[in-house]
């Protein structure tokens, strides 16, 4: 990836968490890279991770194939997590990248587990 590339992507993620910091609400993070998808529900100060779920998963692991079918089990079982913890409305954070294929996958599956955003 080109730093100019990058650099744009980390401008479109600093302006989407300043509109959910004014939500005060726990965010739901996601990390791609070229082979794995990450999501973290981080307090709604920034200051702590509540849960965490990855395609590097033991459960997801087995079968891993790094695509969207894979973004579905991360977001199946993220939402698991968080409603464990008795929350039920986040905001999302797709930390700068295009709501489209694996982070929308993601975001299908965590919304179909329950979660609201």
């Amino acid at each position: 990836m080109t730093m100019k590339k990058k650099r744009a992507r980390l401008k479109r993620a600093k302006r989407g968490r300043s509109h959910i910091e004014a939500l005060e609400v726990p965010r739901l993070c996601v990390y791609r890279s070229p082979r794995h998808i990450y999501v973290q529900l981080i307090s709604a100060e920034g200051d702590e991770v509540k849960a965490a779920a990855s395609s590097l998963d033991p459960s997801v692991r087995k079968t891993n194939k790094g695509n969207v079918t894979d973004a579905e089990k991360v977001g199946n079982l993220i939402a698991k997590k968080v409603k464990a913890l008795g929350i039920e409305k986040v905001a999302f954070d797709r930390s700068g990248y295009q709501y489209h294929g694996r982070v929308k996958a993601l975001a299908d599956a965590a919304r179909a587990g329950g979660l609201s955003f």
